[in-house]
């Protein structure tokens, strides 16, 4: 048997109104790895927040190895032994590595030369000992994501942690940094130490966990040993009904040419190269995905096709007629959709509720306006159709879309772009915090447009979203498109490789 290293009973947390941990029950032992499973919102990052002290729970109790502790803050955390890796790195990106790792250490910087260098040795062990590569005198800000990320597990680790705690730890990586990072975690587990990930990847928790527990809407569901579940259990357990996982193929005819993208160079804010001479191509009826890494242009690469950002040389052709400049009404016009990274901030009015969203592209054709005046009542008598078509659930046409669930807010979203017939769709990251019902209607609307003729560029960090949806699959790198692999021929590891910036011969370069 397993010492059980962390048990937490009947957690309460609460924020206003809203209950982010329900009664829930969590444990985890000693040598595990333990994934902690749902979608965003779930409450899971909440219930870790509260096991390493950024939180402190309103009812319940937490034993650690056996001992009921009290944790008021992230020193309690630390002292007891837990700590937790965030989403979001607590680096400071003027200092190095090693700055960074004994940052906070009793008397850390006064010391002199030859306490430095011994804690790079110290350092430098330890990274090693666990498969860890850090350029430990490198200053944060020149280091790539990954690095970053095992700066902060190091720092963990060096500060006694026998208890990690991951949030969503492969949201930022490539599939090669994320497959060496659970080559970490299994050195760790191996060591005798209790790993915890959150996450709402189950392919990732299916090869890397040894138990998992599922949330949803803050309570806690289920725990099960890994290789007793499947992707479809897990589904089921995390949205609460049955969910195909499964593309279901729709019959179409990739047509000619729509989009073609040659060469082209824009400036990103405050001066940098965000695109650096790209091209591309979409077809009527074909789903391009575009993979890659957070940062390599992929954000302008969506504002220039949708009219929201100019560029600076190259050319575009859409339908067959030349882009001279970026003009988003020009854009919509010619048939091009965009459903955008955020929702809220540059896809949807939240302080307007469901009719005034859903026209905001439309309100002047002679269908819903005449003479400059909105016809009110066949306004939204249209947007009650598209609510139900979308299955947009909203206690009323009127009710601001702020107050929406993500998913519902992005229904309406898709009801607006799709409803135009778009002969073009720019999605971006279009299932990001949706639960896995939420996304796979997402994933249905993609497929119909391409069965209707429609071209799809889908742009996301989710590879096994893009392998499943995509007809080819693009690797944007430093602003350009670095490689090219159908569908047929995807590699999960050729794919990673190439976000990475590692070219191969066998790609074709468009």
């Amino acid at each position: 048997m397993r010492e059980c290293s962390v048990e937490m009973r009947g957690i309460v947390k609460t924020f206003g109104s809203v209950v982010a941990s329900d009664q829930v029950d969590f444990s985890a032992n000693a040598g595990e790895i333990h994934a902690l499973l749902g979608e965003n919102g779930a409450g899971k990052s909440t219930v870790m927040s509260l096991l390493s002290g950024v939180y402190r729970a309103d009812a319940g109790e937490i034993r650690i190895h056996g001992t009921k502790v009290q944790i008021r803050s992230p020193k309690d955390a630390a002292r007891l032994g837990v700590g937790m890796v965030f989403q979001n790195f607590r680096l400071v990106p003027t200092l190095t590595a090693v700055e960074n790792i004994v940052l906070g250490e009793k008397s850390s910087f006064w010391r002199g030369r030859t306490w430095i260098k011994r804690k790079h040795r110290e350092i430098a062990e330890l990274a090693k000992r666990f498969g860890l590569s850090i350029p430990v005198d490198q200053p944060v800000w020149q280091l790539s994501v990954g690095e970053q990320q095992r700066v902060e597990i190091v720092k963990t680790l060096y500060r006694g942690a026998d208890i990690i705690i991951l949030d969503e730890p492969t949201s930022v990586l490539t599939p090669g940094e994320a497959e060496g990072l659970f080559r970490t975690l299994r050195r760790m587990k191996e060591e005798g130490k209790t790993v915890i990930l959150t996450t709402h990847k189950m392919k990732e928790v299916l090869a890397s966990s040894d138990r998992l527990s599922v949330m949803r809407k803050g309570k806690m569901i289920a725990t099960l040993r890994t290789e007793d579940t499947n992707e479809r259990e897990l589904a089921q357990l995390m949205v609460g009904r049955e969910v195909t996982l499964e593309r279901r193929e729709l019959e179409r005819t990739r047509g000619g040419e729509l989009l073609a993208v040659h060469r082209i160079s824009a400036m990103a804010e405050h001066g940098r190269k965000a695109l650096d001479r790209l091209s591309l191509t979409v077809h009527r009826g074909e789903i391009v995905g575009v993979a890659g890494v957070a940062g390599n242009g992929q954000k302008e690469l969506a504002e220039v096709l949708t009219g929201l950002r100019n560029w600076a040389e190259g050319s575009i052709r859409f339908d067959g007629v030349p882009v001279k400049t970026a003009s988003v009404r020009k854009a919509i016009a010619s048939g091009i959709a965009h459903v955008p990274e955020n929702r809220m901030k540059s896809g949807l009015a939240g302080s307007l509720g469901a009719v005034d969203n859903l026209l905001t592209k439309s309100y002047r054709s002679e269908a819903h306006s005449r003479l400059g005046i909105l016809k009110s009542a066949r306004n939204r008598q249209w947007s009650e159709q598209l609510v139900r078509r979308f299955d947009v659930k909203t206690p009323g046409l009127d009710t601001p879309v702020q107050q929406l669930s993500g998913g519902n807010q992005q229904k309406l979203l898709f009801a607006r772009e799709v409803t135009q017939r778009p002969k073009l769709m720019v999605a971006v990251h279009p299932t990001q915090g949706l639960d896995v019902g939420a996304a796979a209607g997402v994933h249905e609307l993609l497929l119909e447009l391409r069965a209707a003729g429609s071209g799809v560029l889908l742009i996301s960090e989710d590879l096994d979203e893009l392998m499943q949806l995509s007809d080819r699959i693009l690797v944007m790198y430093n602003g350009t498109i670095l490689g090219e692999q159908t569908r047929e021929s995807a590699d999960r590891e050729r794919l990673g490789l190439l976000m990475a910036g590692v070219p191969g011969e066998e790609e074709k370069v468009v």
